[in-house]
């Protein structure tokens, strides 16, 4: 199974920083959209694909734009919300990585489906400031979900520190800040 990990378009969370990362609840700015847009021809999808979401609203938006007037699933999930890396104990998430109620991602997205096997705290907690050993439990629980799927590319629209995390987790590779992908960049990886 190949996983293909795509960056959110960029944010308004990224314009000013670091005083633009205390914004809540950041979307898309006009060139996030455009960059957005352009997946379409990157990346292109059909029905039956799947893609998973980051339940963030750059990342929901990113996905949205992305696979417009295409009936894929669309599964958001809190297992690749942000997360902070290299994860360091001390810190905090901060208010532009503030995971979306779900009552709110189900008004704005009404297609898109919520992942009901995600632990009911991560839905509230997050894995950004997560112990390395507890994301790892999660993310390879994910993993084996995915598989169950049975297919042979899943989309995941996230979030760089987080993809680099499950990058350096199914590599098995030391990974740095250098590895982070730009604004709707993907990687692939055969698990």
């Amino acid at each position: 199974m190949e996983l293909v990990f795509i960056r959110h378009g960029e944010g308004e969370h990224t314009l000013e920083i670091p005083s633009s990362l205390h914004i809540e609840d950041p979307s898309l700015t006009a060139k996030g959209i455009e960059q957005a847009k352009l997946l379409r021809n990157q990346l292109p999808l059909n029905n039956n694909d799947i893609i998973f979401i980051s339940p963030i609203r750059r990342t929901l938006e990113t996905a949205y734009i992305w696979s417009e007037n295409i009936d894929c699933r669309k599964i958001v999930s809190p297992l690749v919300s942000p997360r902070i890396f290299p994860i360091r104990p001390s810190c905090s998430t901060l208010p532009c990585d503030k995971i979306l109620d779900l009552e709110a991602i189900l008004d704005f997205y009404p297609t898109f489906e919520i992942d009901r096997k995600a632990p009911r705290n991560i839905w509230t907690e997050g894995i950004n400031t997560l112990p390395e050993k507890q994301f790892i439990k999660l993310a390879e629980e994910f993993i084996v979900n995915c598989k169950r799927l049975q297919k042979e590319k899943i989309y995941i629209v996230s979030h760089d520190g987080t993809i680099t995390s499950y990058r350096q987790m199914i590599s098995g590779q030391r990974l740095t800040r250098k590895d982070f992908l730009q604004e709707t960049d993907w990687f692939q990886i055969t698990c």
